[in-house]
């Protein structure tokens, strides 16, 4: 589903759930965070001197960070490509949003699953369409041995299984 693409482009790739979480949290800033906020920091501004108002001063920092985010979190939703893994065709290949388990030459089996830039957690095993190991894998079946490049050198890994959501 992912084709052979530019580093730009694959930071775009979102599944289903990581657009609904990323505009879940933008909902929730605009609406509740922010004009907190600024509630806040009216009212500091009405107790008199600014520069040593705690109030107002960490008030409008916190406003800086939130309305960064904001910018942040617009631009990535307006440019996401959501893809939905579930519909996925090619399920004998890795493509975004398999989970695929593969084995190292330690003998160590290491299940990930490949989601969006913006979504990956380590805890639950996601890691990041443009990790090194993602990108060393997509395309693969199982079966396949692949020279993963590391720190500590080249490393053979194997693709044990692949799998992907129910549609």
């Amino acid at each position: 589903m992912v084709a052979e693409t530019s580093a730009g482009d694959l930071v775009r790739y979102i599944t289903p759930g990581g657009l609904l979480l990323m505009r879940q949290e933008l909902s929730r800033l605009l609406r509740e965070d922010r004009p907190a906020v600024v509630e806040i920091v009216s009212w500091a501004a009405g107790n008199g001197d600014r520069s040593e108002n705690g109030d107002y001063i960490y008030g409008k920092k916190r406003l800086r960070e939130i309305d960064r985010r904001i910018r942040f979190l617009t631009k990535r939703v307006e440019n996401a490509i959501e893809v939905d893994p579930a519909t996925q065709a090619k399920r004998n290949r890795v493509f975004f949003g398999a989970t695929v388990i593969y084995v190292d030459e330690s003998d160590r089996e290491t299940s990930v699953t490949i989601v969006g830039a913006d979504e990956a957690v380590s805890d639950r095993g996601e890691i990041t369409l443009l990790a090194p190991v993602a990108r060393a894998l997509l395309g693969h079946a199982v079966g396949d041995e692949i020279i993963l490049r590391t720190p500590r050198g080249p490393e053979q890994i194997e693709v044990l299984s692949i799998s992907y959501p129910s549609p």
